[in-house]
């Protein structure tokens, strides 16, 4: 599935008169920017799902790391959650996967626009939105968790990383962190910071690390039953970080 937006026009208002030479004139920048965001992505809707037309159901936000960018949407089934579900495996949520082109990065622009598009098309218990991700999809969730502090009830980050120094004051949604003490892609320090920073900050979290595992602790993880239970605790209105 895409989703189209609208197209992309620019628009600038009259050049302002030159500015006199050492004058420190002050100016004002004012541009209308419309950007079209595409994003192709998988969706698996729970069981159940059609049965009562009233039922609204948690939305689970999967993003993949980068051995899994491309044009090919089969390759986001090799990992996580649209693996469980693609092999059968009952999730009580509705599974939303995007998958990032070749050479890109996530971009919370396009991933919040996404959302708001599943949103409006299923019934989706906006109190009940998560997202986890792992390696490249680790920091995206921090990123998203980052750009949009009160829209995710919670949020599991597997063997990645962000802005620290921004996720103290910053960061609003409970998290359970996941890390391979062995991983030799994704430093255990990147997620040690991002703990510390939610620490200090008073945001609800846990931490596990896999002592033998390396940059695969994503498989355990997601085997676990007890991370969806987790997730699935936590609803919005989120309460106020313990500072």
């Amino acid at each position: 599935m895409l989703l189209p937006l609208v197209g992309l026009t620019m628009t600038a208002l009259a050049a302002p008169p030159p500015a006199q030479d050492g004058a420190g004139e002050p100016c004002t920048l004012k541009k209308r920017i419309v950007r079209t965001l595409t994003a192709r992505y998988l969706l698996f809707l729970p069981k159940g799902y059609n049965d009562d037309k009233a039922k609204k159901w948690p939305l689970m936000l999967f993003l993949h790391g980068a051995g899994e960018r491309g044009s090919d949407l089969e390759k986001l089934k090799v990992h996580g959650p649209p693996k469980l579900a693609a092999a059968g495996k009952d999730l009580p949520f509705i599974l939303v996967a995007p998958q990032c082109p070749d050479n890109g990065w996530w971009e919370t622009e396009t991933l919040g626009a996404l959302l708001d598009e599943v949103q409006a098309k299923h019934r989706v218990d906006a109190d009940r939105v998560y997202c986890t991700g792992l390696s490249m999809g680790g920091y995206g969730t921090w990123a998203m968790a980052l750009a949009y502090p009160k829209r995710f009830a919670a949020v599991a980050p597997i063997c990645g990383g962000g802005q620290a120094r921004l996720a103290g004051w910053m960061m609003r949604s409970p998290a359970w962190v996941f890390h391979g003490a062995k991983d030799n892609v994704v430093p255990l320090a990147e997620s040690e910071a991002m703990v510390a920073a939610l620490k200090s900050g008073g945001i609800e979290h846990r931490f596990t690390v896999y002592p033998e595992a390396g940059h695969d602790s994503w498989t355990e993880v997601y085997n676990t039953p007890e991370l969806f239970e987790w997730l699935l605790s936590h609803k919005l209105p989120l309460a106020e970080p313990k500072r």
